[in-house]
């Protein structure tokens, strides 16, 4: 068993290290430290010192950062907020979609992939990153302030048109596509249903009798998030969404808040493994004139995207300053457009040079919009002390 886990133990030891390491120089270089994240993988992976074997057991065990992640927005949301929420932004969200769809096609089909691939990068390319949006977004202002309920409403629709996409790309005809899109709603809300009745006849009535006990009301609402996350992946829907729902089921407690607090340092840890494996995944070594044309393209996407939400929330008749801050936060690609692409490489629908133009295109938009959001707006990570809020 020892022999077993060395070399997972090394990896991490190697990714926490690294990370602090980088992490301290891009601090010096005033520098988001994300991004030191991102170059601590790619340092001490497959293409750098070749320190981490298996990216693939890291990217899993990172991914815990991001249920954590959903699991506290949904704990800091009221449930009687939602349906509202959904209503005022599901427009915004969907013609920001298909515009940036639309355009991403184009450039793939000048870029000469072919149509169907052309599909595919435009699905991929079309959302933001929850992981980043969120991440520096600080808290009183995503659960105090418009602007923080606008992001998560618009991130957690896209998210839920990123899980119709990876369905689409598991299924085959257009009939059997609508049906499964049907079947992944009835899921949702079946899901949703079990969260309540489960809180009100179970959770709530234990917190009620243990609150005393600060360790079990941690540990069994951790215990509640990963079962529902595992519930909604075992029903088809993601980790994530049902993450997302034990977190607003629970946000009823009177502890949720208390929890919320507590569960910070460890989807930090999570999600510093989480920003390593994508560094470590990247294979700068296969570039070609696509990889080109993906950074060149991820600029670009970064100011379109911005442009895009601006405009959308303008015409939603939202305020204007918050659009321009709103635009350049969810200026990224998102952490789907992996997924998205491992996903249709292996249905063989994705050349491998389309895959590293998904992969290019979105990691230049994480290190531009992750700079631009530090550089200029507040963030729990910003250099500047004016703009240090968390």
């Amino acid at each position: 068993m020892q022999t077993d886990l060395a070399p997972l133990i090394f990896e991490l030891c190697t990714i926490i290290i690294s990370a602090a390491i980088l992490g301290t120089l891009f601090l010096y270089a005033r520098q988001p430290i994300i991004l030191a994240y991102i170059a601590a993988g790619v340092l001490i992976g497959p293409q750098g010192l070749n320190l981490l074997h298996n990216t693939g057991n890291i990217t899993q065990i990172g991914n815990l950062g991001v249920i954590l992640l959903l699991f506290l927005i949904g704990l800091n949301l009221q449930p009687k907020k939602l349906p509202q929420l959904f209503k005022e932004s599901s427009l915004v969200t969907l013609a920001t979609c298909g515009f940036f769809f639309l355009v991403t096609l184009i450039v793939a089909l000048i870029c000469l992939f072919p149509l169907g691939e052309s599909l595919i990068i435009a699905a991929a390319m079309m959302f933001s990153s929850t992981v980043i949006g969120l991440k520096l977004i600080p808290t009183t202002t995503l659960h105090h302030k418009r602007m923080g309920e606008v992001m998560t409403s618009i991130l957690l629709i896209q998210d839920l048109l990123a899980i119709s996409v990876l369905i689409f790309l598991n299924i085959g005809d257009g009939n059997t596509m609508l049906i499964a899109f049907g079947m992944m709603l009835l899921k949702f809300a079946g899901l949703c249903l079990l969260a309540y009745i489960g809180v009100r006849y179970i959770i709530l009535p234990l917190f009620s009798r243990f609150d005393v006990i600060q360790e079990y009301s941690f540990v069994m609402t951790l215990a509640w998030c990963f079962f529902l996350a595992e519930l909604g992946h075992q029903a088809g829907l993601s980790y994530e969404s049902g993450a997302f729902v034990a977190g607003v089921s629970i946000a009823v407690s009177r502890v949720s808040q208390v929890i919320s607090i507590h569960l910070k340092p460890l989807r930090e840890f999570f999600l510093i493994l989480f920003f390593s494996a994508i560094g470590a995944r990247m294979d700068l070594s296969a570039g070609d004139l696509h990889t080109l044309l993906g950074v060149g393209f991820g600029i670009a996407l970064v100011m379109i995207k911005a442009w895009g939400f601006n405009k959308a929330l303008f015409l939603a008749r939202e305020n204007p300053r918050m659009n321009r801050e709103l635009g350049a936060r969810l200026s990224q690609a998102s952490e789907f457009s992996f997924l998205v692409a491992y996903t249709a490489t292996n249905n063989a629908m994705l050349s491998p040079t389309a895959t590293l133009f998904i992969q290019t295109a979105t990691i230049t938009t994480f290190v531009i919009s992750t700079y631009w959001v530090v550089k200029r707006y507040p963030t729990p990570i910003s250099i500047d002390n004016h703009l240090r809020q968390d």
